[in-house]
């Protein structure tokens, strides 16, 4: 796979639709050629306190920052007839679908591939989380839960194993 765009939300409590920050790598040919960051005001908008602790955002961070739709404008241009790839698909997938239904957006039907079932295929490891399979196939993971530094290691996995 050598056109695809890495994606990874993070999310502000257990209801998917509560993304309060989304990380994009595209890549085209092989190579990175765009990346995308944002944090997202969450709806519901609150936060718990596990998932502060994982990403470190809390309402201060978020409260004032743009919802998902006017977010989702600046980049739907640019994954046009991309697939998406995420490390653990089910939980991004779910997220996107979730808030697309909670704002009342039509879904466009994203072709998803995910990175740890293909990790799980490909590499014998201790475990297959993001860290250890990035660092496996030769990223240094630094800022893990940090929706662009996740998506960008999310993107080095899919390069070596997809």
């Amino acid at each position: 796979m050598r056109d695809f765009a890495a994606i990874d939300f993070e999310t502000a409590n257990g209801r998917r639709s509560s993304v309060c920050s989304v990380g994009i790598v595209i890549v085209r040919d092989g190579q990175i050629v765009d990346r995308f960051y944002s944090l997202i005001r969450p709806i519901p908008n609150y936060y718990t306190g596990w998932t502060t602790e994982i990403h470190g955002l809390t309402r201060t961070d978020t409260d004032c920052q743009p919802a998902f739709p006017e977010v989702w404008a600046q980049v739907e241009d640019r994954l046009a007839g991309l697939p998406l790839v995420a490390h653990n698909r089910p939980f991004d997938e779910s997220c996107l679908k979730a808030v697309f239904e909670e704002y009342d957006m039509e879904y466009p039907g994203y072709e998803f591939h995910c990175t740890l079932a293909a990790s799980r295929r490909c590499l014998r490891l201790p475990n297959h989380q993001l860290h250890t399979v990035s660092a496996a196939c030769g990223f240094d993971l630094d800022n893990h839960h940090h929706a662009l530094a996740d998506a960008e290691a999310c993107a080095a996995i899919a390069l070596k194993i997809l």
